[in-house]
């Protein structure tokens, strides 16, 4: 077992003090770093005064059991992890333990190897300086170790990977762990910016380069000066404005569209992008120099599927943080909604996890979010004037699911644009920020909707 130093406690909860003994031994010979409490009110006065990794506390206790326990930690601090020990005649309560959000149970007596996979398996991650950082997952793990590896470097890093799967918050992690933590971050969508105002916006310009350039003004590479450049979803940059890019990383210095004085450069370059890069070097709609150029240090951030041991740490994150915002600090989720989170293809990643949570906090109606809050099939937006359909015995229940799909999916993906671009005032810019997608697929479906006559002229 590899010692955890540096990691948050372990904090052990049990009225017997051979079996506390026990159980702390056990934890502190495989390395870990351990708090003890007699009881549930001491378990509370520790929490108030320490942040720990993982709670494991007995049921039975008294004056306060550890199902109560369980439930005022979920109020105080949500996304703590609670693993709940109890005896095989309690097994009701164990469930009872699981529907008030504990993460799991260990029936006694149990082997010391139990309980350590427990541990491995629900303690918090490694306490960062970055709280963006939701890391339980191996895979994850192993691509933020990379990560902190390459920043101790000024290596040009190329994250490429899905959309919604964390590529900035990974750019982000590499700045903050590295040399240049305390200069700025700068970062650029190529895709939201108009190509007759990307050059500028990028380079700087003077005064009175082009129409309206009423006074000078440094680019986003001036303004990343001895910190980081996060140029997203690059492959999206014109093929005219790539080769003036490649220049600039050759040269480490920028020239203002306008100016005559080349103005050195001392910063870190971060690119991303959702497409496979080699296959758009190939189609010819990215340099191939600039690719090498750029591929220095390249880096795959997995989609969500593919390390299933992050959603539900992500989501109990999320809820946590949007929970807070809505005033409903002490939501967490029933078991059965974990299993169905666990269980979901992800196929918009991070985000849309991000996005099921956040409904699920304004629809859960008490404290426990239930699976029915997650609404994670594909669904219609309500109407409130319209009563809900009744399905009919040889209606859209006798269709095939995977006849309805597509369509419901166009319709849901539609009406999510169309709120997203009348809530930014038509700004497309705005909307594909917003949305996540490039403002050059943006037009396209706008240019569609108008055609089918969803969107007026």
């Amino acid at each position: 077992m590899e010692a955890m130093s540096g990691r948050l406690p372990i904090l052990v909860v049990e009225d017997d003090a051979a079996l506390r003994e026990a159980v702390c031994d056990t934890l502190e010979l495989a390395g870990q770093s351990v708090l003890a409490a007699g009881g549930g009110d001491e378990a509370l006065q520790l929490l108030a005064s320490s942040e720990v990794s993982l709670v494991v506390s007995d049921v039975r206790m008294l004056p306060m059991d550890g199902i109560t326990l369980l439930k005022e930690i979920r109020s105080r601090l949500p996304q703590l992890p609670v693993v709940l020990m109890t005896a095989f005649a309690d097994v009701d309560r164990a469930v009872e333990a699981m529907r008030a959000g504990a993460c799991d149970f260990l029936l006694k007596p149990f082997e010391p190897q139990a309980l350590l996979e427990h541990v491995l398996r629900y303690r918090l991650p490694e306490k960062t300086d970055d709280p963006g950082v939701i890391a339980f997952d191996a895979v994850t793990k192993n691509l933020f170790a990379l990560a902190r590896r390459v920043a101790q470097t000024d290596a040009t890093v190329l994250l490429t990977g899905e959309s919604g799967v964390g590529k900035e918050v990974v750019a982000r992690h590499i700045h903050q762990c590295s040399a240049r933590s305390t200069g700025p971050f700068i970062a650029i969508n190529c895709a939201a910016i108009p190509d007759s105002l990307l050059e500028a916006t990028l380079f700087g310009h003077e005064k009175g380069a082009f129409s309206g350039a009423q006074s000078s003004q440094a680019g986003k590479f001036e303004q990343a000066q001895n910190g980081t450049l996060l140029l997203d979803e690059i492959t999206e940059m014109p093929l005219a404005l790539q080769a003036k890019l490649l220049r600039v990383l050759q040269e480490r210095e920028v020239e203002r569209v306008g100016g005559k004085r080349p103005v050195a450069l001392d910063i870190r370059i971060i690119a991303t992008s959702n497409r496979d890069i080699a296959d758009t070097v190939a189609r010819g709609l990215f340099r191939e120099d600039l690719f090498y150029r750029l591929n220095v240090f390249p880096l795959l951030i997995p989609a969500l599927r593919q390390r299933p041991g992050d959603i539900v740490p992500l989501a109990r994150h999320f809820l946590a943080t949007h929970g807070a915002r809505a005033g409903r600090p002490g939501l967490h989720f029933a078991a059965a909604a974990g299993d169905a989170l666990q269980r979901h293809s992800w196929p918009g990643n991070v985000r849309e996890l991000e996005n099921v949570v956040q409904r699920a906090v304004i629809l859960a109606a008490g404290e426990t979010v239930e699976v029915d809050a997650l609404l994670l099939g594909v669904q219609r937006p309500v109407d409130p004037a319209a009563a809900p359909p009744m399905p009919s015995a040889a209606g859209d229940d006798a269709m095939p699911a995977a006849n309805r799909q597509p369509a419901e999916l166009r319709d849901v993906e539609r009406q999510h644009i169309l709120a997203t671009l009348a809530a930014v005032g038509g700004s497309r810019k705005l909307a594909g920020q917003r949305l996540g997608m490039p403002e050059r697929t943006l037009r396209h479906k706008l240019r569609q909707y108008r055609e089918e006559g969803f969107l007026e002229t």
